[in-house]
C-alpha cells in the first residue's frame, strides 16, 4: 500500500512538474512573445554596432593625432 502511495506521488509530482514546463514554453511561443524576443534582439544589435561604430571613429582620431604628430602637421591643415 505504501509503495503504490509513493509511486503516486512521484508520478503526480513528474506530471505536475511536466505541466508547468509545457505552460512556460507555450507562453515563450506565442506570437507576441517571439515579437518582443525579435524586437529586444534588434534593439540590441543596433546599439551594439553603433558602439562599434564609435569605437571605430575613435581609433581614427586617436590614429590621424599620431600620424600628424609623427609627419610633424599641424591640427588646423587639411589632408591632401
Amino acid at each position: 500500500m505504501f509503495r503504490r502511495l509513493l509511486w503516486f506521488a512521484i508520478g503526480a509530482g513528474v506530471a505536475i512538474f511536466v505541466w508547468m514546463k509545457v505552460r512556460a514554453y507555450l507562453t515563450k511561443a506565442r506570437p507576441e512573445a517571439l515579437g518582443h524576443r525579435v524586437a529586444e534582439s534588434a534593439s540590441g544589435i543596433s546599439e551594439s554596432a553603433r558602439g562599434f561604430v564609435d569605437r571605430v571613429r575613435a581609433g581614427m582620431a586617436e590614429r590621424e593625432t599620431e600620424l600628424r604628430e609623427t609627419l610633424n602637421m599641424p591640427d588646423d591643415q587639411p589632408p591632401r
